[in-house]
C-alpha cells in the first residue's frame, strides 16, 4: 500500500514522504491515527504543500540544530509532579509536561513528538531524555522529577 505521511513516524519517514507499507499497518494504524493519507495522483500534489509547511516549522539547518542542542544540553530541567510517600507519581509524566518544563527552564519551544524517554516515567528521580532536532542531531538532557 502506498501512502503519504502527514506526520513524522519513527522508522518510516518524515511528513510529505511517499512510502510503501503493508496493507494492515496503513489501513489499521497510520490512516486512522492521521499519520498518513492514501496515495493518489492528486494527493501527491499536496506533498509539496506539506513539505513547504514542514520547512517553515523545522529547524533551519544543521548549524541551527547544533545551536539549539548546545542550548538544551546546558539546561537544568526540573519537573514538579504530585507523588505519594514512596516517591511514586500519581499518573506518569507526559511528553507535553517535559516540553513545558524545558521551556520554563529557559529552553526553546520543542515538538513533543520528537522526544524520546526511557519508558514511562512514574517515579521521582532523574531520567535521561533525548530529542531529535534534525536527522543528524540529537540533544540529550537529564530530567529531574521532584515532588511538587
Amino acid at each position: 500500500m502506498k501512502i503519504i505521511l502527514t506526520q513524522e513516524v519513527s522508522g518510516l519517514g518524515a511528513p510529505g514522504d511517499i512510502v510503501e507499507v503493508k496493507d494492515g499497518y496503513g489501513r489499521n494504524y497510520l490512516l486512522p491515527q492521521g499519520f498518513a493519507i492514501a496515495w493518489t495522483k492528486g494527493a501527491e500534489k499536496q506533498v509539496t504543500v506539506i513539505k513547504r509547511a514542514r520547512s517553515a516549522r523545522e529547524i533551519r539547518d544543521l548549524d541551527h540544530a547544533n545551536e539549539v542542542k548546545a542550548q538544551i544540553e546546558g539546561l537544568k530541567v526540573n519537573l514538579k509532579a504530585r507523588a505519594g510517600d514512596g516517591g511514586r507519581l500519581f499518573g506518569s509524566v507526559t511528553p507535553a509536561e517535559i516540553v513545558d518544563a524545558v521551556k520554563s527552564a529557559g529552553g526553546p519551544t520543542l515538538d513533543r513528538r520528537r522526544l524520546e524517554t526511557p519508558g514511562h516515567i512514574k517515579a521521582l528521580g532523574s531520567y535521561p531524555v533525548s530529542i531529535r532536532l534534525h536527522p543528524e542531531v540529537t540533544a540529550k538532557f537529564d530530567l529531574n522529577v521532584v515532588k511538587g
